[in-house]
């Protein structure tokens, strides 16, 4: 009978009496991936295109690192695809500039819809083999230029003294939030009472009302968790 090969990482699985004279080299290789899947490290400029990563039988390939550091100044919405049918574990640091275009980076298998990476996180993603999820994640911090939609997890620090915004701004939410999703929003310029923060709905209730939320207290800093379609987005913690 001859080879075969594992599911996740692609190894080579050699059957009793196969491979005679050739066991060494295959043995490496597996010892190399195996060591790709536990410590491996890869910068990957996503800048200027869209990258599909590789599981390839029986070899090292670049989807098969743990960690990868995605660079490069974002000139469209970006993602990174990682093949079906594998279940992988691996780390994603968005080391990217969005610039004013406030591009998006997704992290996805080929069929599956992925995660949305908030700007200057650093996830942990896992694949079942049809989608990908994140589990822990360090959030960075970002201010918009100008009106911005946020994603999940995003900390969005607003300043609207004239460094930043020199005038009253709109953040959206997410659209279709889930349970659970959370943004915060914090007055880096301790400005809001001057130019307003609206926060906008995007589709779904802040507070219980189909309203979006003015915020115009110098100083604020409060995190919006969605609850369910009624309730919407709530205060996690105080304003």
């Amino acid at each position: 009978m001859a080879s075969s090969t594992s599911s996740d990482l692609k190894l080579e699985l050699i059957t009793t009496g196969e491979k005679s004279g050739t066991w060494g080299t295959i043995t490496n290789t597996n010892l190399q991936i195996l060591e790709q899947a536990a410590s491996g490290y890869l910068s990957l400029n996503v800048g200027s295109g869209d990258v599909a990563l590789s599981l390839a039988n029986h070899a090292t390939a670049n989807g098969k690192n743990l960690y990868y550091k995605l660079t490069g100044t974002l000139s469209a919405n970006r993602t990174v695809t990682m093949p079906d049918s594998a279940e992988r574990v691996f780390i994603v640091e968005d080391a990217t500039t969005r610039t004013s275009a406030n591009f998006t980076l997704t992290v996805k298998t080929v069929s599956g819809t992925g995660l949305t990476l908030p700007i200057g996180s650093t996830t942990v993603l896992y694949s079942d083999g049809t989608n990908i999820t994140g589990k822990l994640q360090t959030k960075g911090y970002y201010t918009p230029s100008a009106t911005y939609t946020t994603v999940n997890g995003d900390q969005i620090l607003v300043n609207t003294s004239g460094s930043g915004i020199s005038a009253a701004v709109t953040i959206n939410l997410p659209a279709s939030p889930s349970i659970g999703n959370e943004v915060t929003f914090i007055d880096s310029g301790n400005n809001l009472a001057s130019n307003n923060l609206t926060i906008g709905r995007n589709g779904s209730n802040i507070l219980g009302t189909a309203s979006n939320l003015v915020v115009s207290t110098n100083g604020s800093a409060f995190t919006l968790v969605f609850v369910n379609a009624t309730r919407g987005w709530i205060y996690k913690d105080n304003i």
